[in-house]
């Protein structure tokens, strides 16, 4: 059964064309994989042809597209060039993201395609955070975002559905019904007949539809795209369809229902929609063929393209990590010439607590900067924050800008990262470091690697303020963590950890605006202790270390509340007539590895301090650098003092024998020096 439609016979032919382009594209994929041209894992989209078809009809070219690791049907009905999808499936320098992303993380912002994920059900709160700059910015631009069915088992599904509909984004949620969650049939993974109800329990519009049919699609889809465009807020579609062949390329169909298979393929929808353009006398047989025959032609020419054209240089590893590529650990720490830091004291009587100029900061960025926004839990007045970091800003500035959350970790940072990638400056909070573990994948598989995955044309400019809330008493194991390592040895992000008031307030600033996403540690420990901090817009670069204390005899390298540890042990070693020096990292990533290897060369001995486990703490690969790059200089081992390895303990007795102190600062410099 066919729909009724008032599309004219070009708009009609244009659907098939864009049908046929998907449908010869996936089988010039599959012939590149059989015949050995080209090697990865791929999804083909056999029987998805008409919901991307469809979809695309309603779109204009800067409408956002978020797409799936099946996706190649989303990626070409939005528009991006033949050439540089197959230069970018066969990994050449030439394609969408410089042989980088490759198949399941193709990106094309030029034509608004701006994410293919390869992590099930990620790609949602992102899409909510490209809707969401263009909410902010007053457009009328929408973002579609294409998933499987299997994807509406994951939480990031419900957490995103429930922040579209409660701030009324622009989205349409794909969710594409092809029966099968990889190898899983519909009814072995959940009772749902029908996902589109599932919009009901957000308050929001959610329609089924033939997705074998382009010309249904499309009439739902340019109602939902009206609906979001005139700010009536998102709709779930349901496009239900059948997959017609495995999972992946190469994968037999022995967990497939036989008899609902040989149906599907009987009718598939690029063939059924031919007949029906003949049956309806829109064209003729000779003339659907001319369209099979140039299409073929194109993508062949794509194909032959892609093959003759040159991979990326070997130079091209480690470019679009950073923006500043120079900053990348493996050449810093191989490269970089002993230079003293530079002491940073700040010339101001006014005193305030860290969590003040945490405040100042956001308030400055907010005041001079457009593109900045603010989200999080509990962040609007009256609550300001659980520690009051973000009181005030709300009533200054409106809850489009301060915007509160619901308790949905995933939501928040997708929000932020689908923000940024639009173009805004987002500062996003996670109320305590160890929540950061429920959205770490779109910590590290997004944020981290988009700018690379994309070859370079996508940036993440966001922050994410993160507290440490450990040795502060009463909060126990699942509050008191401190998890730079883990952020540290994910390419992509940096990783900030003031000590004082005055360096909260200017390294905040600097992470606002730097072009990459910053996760950015506030120690509860230290945010109600005063400092001096300086009027106005400062910056503090990040990758900059900080002499806290000059010294001879040894260096205490260390980050965060436990700089207050080594001055106190500083501060004792001194009685004892030794002259300890105390290094402020600032930042983890970047590493000022010049200011290391400055300081213990000439202290010739050093100490390695942070508040995380010792053991597969950050402190590890600081020792392994001077080690490396001092060695024989050296009058004793590089000595190292942490958190010792158990969870946070909640008794006082406990957690003071877990958490590392100035005392044990003092006992490892002693047995340094007896060397």
């Amino acid at each position: 059964m066919t729909t009724a439609t008032a599309l004219t016979n070009a708009a009609m032919l244009a659907l098939y064309r864009t049908m046929v382009r998907i449908n010869e594209s996936d089988k010039a994929v599959t012939r590149g994989l059989s015949a050995g041209e080209i090697m990865f894992q791929y999804y083909p989209v056999g029987g998805q042809e008409a919901i991307s078809a469809g979809i695309s009809a309603a779109l204009r070219p800067d409408d956002f597209v978020a797409t799936t690791y099946r996706g190649i049907h989303d990626i070409v009905a939005k528009g991006t060039p033949l050439d540089a999808i197959f230069a970018e499936l066969y990994g050449k320098m030439s394609g969408t993201c410089k042989g980088k992303g490759g198949p399941m993380h193709l990106s094309d912002p030029t034509s608004g395609l701006m994410l293919t994920t390869g992590i099930v059900g990620a790609g949602l709160p992102i899409a909510n955070g490209l809707a969401l700059a263009e909410q902010l910015r007053g457009t009328d631009r929408v973002c579609i975002c294409n998933f499987g069915d299997g994807a509406t088992s994951i939480g990031a599904f419900h957490e995103a559905l429930n922040l579209a509909a409660v701030w009324k984004l622009p989205v349409i949620f794909v969710c594409q019904n092809n029966q099968y969650a990889e190898y899983t049939a519909l009814d072995e993974y959940t009772l749902t007949k029908d996902f589109s109800k599932r919009a009901a329990a957000y308050e929001m519009a959610g329609v089924r539809v033939d997705g074998t049919d382009p010309v249904a699609v499309h009439e739902v889809a340019k109602s939902a795209v009206a609906r979001a465009r005139s700010g009536q807020g998102p709709t779930l579609i349901e496009a239900v369809c059948h997959r017609l062949q495995g999972h992946s390329f190469g994968s037999d169909e022995g967990h497939m229902d036989a008899a609902a298979l040989a149906t599907a393929k009987a009718v598939a929808p690029v063939a059924r929609f031919r007949q029906r353009l003949i049956d309806d006398g829109i064209a003729t047989d000779s003339s659907l063929k001319e369209i099979e025959t140039a299409t073929r032609h194109e993508v062949d020419a794509a194909s032959e393209y892609a093959r003759k054209a040159p991979a990326p240089a070997d130079s091209e590893l480690y470019t679009d990590v950073f923006a500043d590529q120079t900053l990348i650990p493996d050449q810093v720490i191989a490269t970089a010439q002993p230079k003293a830091a530079v002491q940073y004291q700040p010339k101001s009587d006014r005193m305030m607590t860290f969590g003040q100029a945490v405040n100042e900061a956001l308030a400055i960025a907010l005041e001079s900067d457009k593109d900045v926004f603010l989200l999080g839990e509990d962040i609007a007045d009256p609550a300001g924050g659980v520690v009051k970091t973000t009181y005030g800003l709300s009533t200054t500035f409106g809850r489009d800008r301060v915007r509160p959350t619901p308790i949905a970790e995933q939501a928040i940072v997708g929000a932020a990262i689908g923000a940024a990638m639009a173009g805004m400056k987002p500062v996003a909070e996670i109320m305590i470091n160890d929540f950061l573990m429920v959205c770490m994948d779109q910590v590290g598989n997004h944020a981290a690697k988009l700018r690379y995955m994309s070859g370079g044309k996508t940036s993440v400019p966001l922050v994410i303020r993160t507290l440490t809330a450990g040795f502060v008493g009463s909060f126990g194991a699942q509050h008191s963590q401190s998890l730079e390592a883990w952020l540290a040895h994910m390419p992509g992000i940096k990783v900030v950890y003031p000590s004082t008031p005055a360096e909260a307030k200017g390294l905040l600033l600097s992470a606002i605006h730097d072009p990459d996403p910053v996760v950015f540690f506030e120690s509860m420990r230290a945010y109600f202790a005063p400092g001096p901090v300086p009027e106005g817009d400062y910056r503090i670069p990040l990758g900059q270390a900080d002499i806290k204390r000059h010294g001879k005899d040894v260096t205490i390298i260390t980050y965060g509340w436990t700089v207050g540890e080594a001055l106190a042990a500083a501060e004792t070693l001194s009685k004892e007539g030794v002259d300890a020096e105390v290094l402020d990292l600032r930042t983890v990533v970047p590493l000022d590895v010049s200011a290391i290897l400055e300081s213990v060369g000439r202290t010739k001995r050093a100490i390695v301090l942070h508040a995380a486990t010792e053991f597969g703490g950050f402190g590890g690969e600081i020792a392994s650098i001077i080690h490396t790059r001092l060695h024989g200089q050296l009058a004793a081992p590089v000595a190292r003092v942490g958190a010792r390895y158990t969870p946070v303990p909640f008794t006082a007795g406990l957690e003071n024998l877990h958490f590392p102190q100035a005392g044990r600062v003092v006992d490892a410099a002693r047995a340094m020096l007896k060397r």
